[in-house]
């Protein structure tokens, strides 16, 4: 069942790439795709659901406080091994990002495909929790930790994240009661239901194969250490917290799914390898479509 419902979802990221390479509709359409559900479709998508969840629920809490730990506990065995095997800040912002960062579009398709609206209004809450977590890890890593001394930087460019935005507005709407009044919530439904098929033809088409042709010690490491180690140890961290079933599911997929398409733009913006980041995501989302649905099979 877990196969049969998550190979249209990577079928998706196929197409996207086969599309792309042969240019259509058109060589500029994927970036104003992108930009489209990045900006509008997806935040449509979070603050519906988030607008409608149990965020005073104690199991929604307990995710959060998972989903910190789980992520906080990779970064130091990534800070502890890189104390042994020393690695530049180009190179180790890279590696951080493939393996605390995850895909949203495709964590949110295959919890939607799974656990239907009660997975996706626990996977919001994960999203309004760990994407500001990823997000100041992740370019902390990539810049030696320089925006601690200017923390009003790092906390703009938080609050500029449109998911981040979009979560703190869903969980307002909920806390309140006001949810979203006079038919808005068929809105954002009908915004949200284009942003997962589009945000996966979007993933396909950022792909860059001829990223693999180095590094593959490095990059076979970090994908194993993302695609089976990560939800390994959610998977632990869910049964110390005492999570759902539901819950424990949320987690393992955002564990066990590739990085982020993101990461390569943030790695060019703040002079990482590139190449290095094309890599662990292009390696990742390939080998994903075998050790997914083992592990939702096994821990989910």
């Amino acid at each position: 069942m877990v196969l049969l419902t998550i190979w249209p979802l990577f079928a998706l990221i196929c197409l996207g790439y086969v599309l792309a390479k042969r240019g259509f509709p058109r060589p500029d359409f994927w970036d104003a795709a992108e930009k489209l559900t990045y900006f509008i479709l997806f935040p449509a998508l979070l603050v519906r659901s988030l607008s409608n969840a149990p965020v005073r629920d104690p199991e929604i809490l307990k995710l959060g406080g998972a989903a910190v730990v789980s992520i906080l506990l990779a970064v130091a065995a990534m800070a502890l091994a890189r104390r042994a095997r020393p690695l530049a800040a180009a190179r180790f912002g890279p590696a951080v990002q493939g393996v605390i960062r995850f895909n949203t579009y495709l964590g949110l398709a295959i919890t939607a495909a799974l656990a239907g609206d009660p997975g996706l209004e626990r996977a919001a809450v994960y999203l309004a929790i760990a994407v500001p977590v990823v997000n100041v890890i992740s370019i902390i890593a990539l810049t030696e930790g320089n925006p601690l001394r200017r923390p009003g930087l790092l906390i703009n460019s938080i609050l500029r994240n449109p998911l981040i935005l979009a979560c703190l507005a869903g969980i307002a709407l909920s806390l309140t009661g006001i949810g979203l009044p006079y038919g808005s919530d068929a809105l954002f439904a009908m915004l949200g239901q284009g942003s997962l098929p589009l945000g996966l033809l979007c993933v396909g088409a950022a792909l860059q194969p001829r990223a693999l042709r180095r590094d593959l010690g490095a990059l076979g490491a970090v994908t194993a250490a993302r695609l089976l180690a990560m939800p390994l140890l959610a998977w632990v961290v869910a049964h110390l917290f005492g999570l759902g079933q539901v819950e424990t599911l949320v987690l393992v997929i955002f564990c066990g799914i590739p990085t982020a398409t993101a990461s390569y733009v943030l790695t060019q913006q703040l002079k990482g390898d590139g190449t290095f980041m094309a890599g662990i995501v292009t390696g990742q989302t390939a080998v994903a479509v075998l050790t997914l649905p083992v592990v939702i099979w096994l821990l989910g």
